[in-house]
Order: structure tokens, then sequence, then C-alpha cells
């Protein structure tokens, strides 16, 4: 793999992680989680920048953007879209990036409609279940020699 240059997009309600359903969700926030990533990346020399929104079309016009200004992969958490989103699954298909998907609750431990994934079957892959160590997970295997 050995990416250079990686997006992170986290969906709708993860600027509340912290404090919405640490149950399911843990306490880490969403600032913790990305400067990790951020600490991860400057170390690896590689180019980082996380993007949140609650709206799909501002996910989506983030995605497009990649046409332009090419990343060598992303880390997507779709969160509810997950489940409702073929905008997002299009404009991913579109701009031809590989992708991991994360999750950090077991969508498969929870309730029925959150067991389907608009994304997973174009994804390199998912990590569904380990907190916020699923998206160090994601970085580390996009990294690797």
């Amino acid at each position: 793999m050995s990416a250079k240059s990686i997006l992170v997009l986290h969906g709708p309600n993860l600027n509340m992680l912290g404090t919405r359903e640490p149950a399911h969700y843990g306490s880490a926030t969403l600032a913790d989680i990305d400067a990790t990533l951020a600490s991860m990346a400057k170390k690896d020399g590689i180019a980082l920048e996380s993007f949140q929104s609650n709206s799909e079309a501002d996910i989506v016009s983030k995605i497009q953007s990649l046409m332009v200004n090419r990343v060598d992969y992303i880390i997507i958490n779709p969160a509810a879209y997950t489940h409702t989103s073929i905008a997002i699954r299009d404009a991913i298909a579109a701009v031809n990036i590989p992708f991991v998907e994360v999750h950090l609750s077991n969508v498969y431990a929870r309730e029925q409609f959150r067991h389907h994934s608009y994304f997973s079957d174009i994804a390199v892959g998912v990590i569904s279940g380990l907190g916020a160590e699923g998206y160090f997970a994601a970085y580390r295997f996009i990294t690797k020699p």
C-alpha cells in the first residue's frame, strides 16, 4: 500500500463522540482521534486531512473534489450514511480511490438495519467494533510498506 496522502472522512454525529452513547462509541472524542491520526501521519511523513460533516451533500462535494486534489487513500466512517447513502457510494466509486470503511461500534451486534452497508462491497476492507482503534488500524494497514 504505502499511501503518501490520506483523507479521513467522518460522517454525521461523529462530531459528538465522547458524549454521544459512549457504551456504543467509546469515550474518545473526534478531536482525540484526529490528533492521534495527525501525529501518526507526521511521524511517517504522510499528508493527512480529516473532514467531518453532518451533511451528505458536503461529504459528496468533498469526495468529488478529489478528482482534482487527489489522495492515495480514503479512510471513511460514513456513520448513519452507511445504510442510506447511494450518493456517497457513487461519489467514491467515481473518484476511483481505494478506501477502508471504519465503524466504531460492532454494527453486526446492533439493530438489524445497521447490518447493511452500501460501501462494504467496494471497500478494500471494513473494520467494525474496535472503537477509535479501528481508525488507527486502517491507517497502519494503508501505510504499511
